[in-house]
């Protein structure tokens, strides 16, 4: 797994938060976290992230709002944008996609899915 990435993670769950971080400890790939929409918008514009994982459900600004925004700014723009959702339903992918996001992982998470899922995101930008 390459380390040259920068993923910047957005959920505002503490327990969910914990476990995608154990889970991204295994890898190289460098990371901030953001608990709330407008901390992930300051963060992503100062970090400039090659993929964003962003919880749909977060306090004040759902991630449909900061998608949004995120896609707005040149710092962020063309980066890569998953949605984490508890919310998983047939045809939410499409959904998604339409609002800006370029994947989704439905929330509980499997750690393989959840890798693979960033690993093939992250292949897409270095071809």
């Amino acid at each position: 797994m390459g380390n040259h990435y920068k993923l910047l993670l957005v959920e505002d769950n503490p327990s969910n938060l914990e476990l995608f971080i154990d889970i991204l400890s295994i890898t190289n790939y460098e990371y901030v976290t953001a608990s709330n929409g407008l901390e992930a918008l300051e963060i992503a514009k100062k970090e400039r992230p090659d993929l964003i994982l962003l919880d749909i459900q977060l306090p004040g600004m759902d991630g449909l709002l900061v998608v949004s925004k995120l896609r707005e700014m040149e710092e962020t723009k063309n980066a890569k944008i998953i949605a984490l959702t508890a919310h998983a339903m047939k045809g939410d992918k499409d959904i998604f996609i339409s609002k800006g996001f370029d994947d989704y992982i439905s929330k509980p998470i499997t750690v393989k899915l959840f890798l693979s899922k960033i690993d093939e995101i992250l292949k897409s930008i270095s071809t």
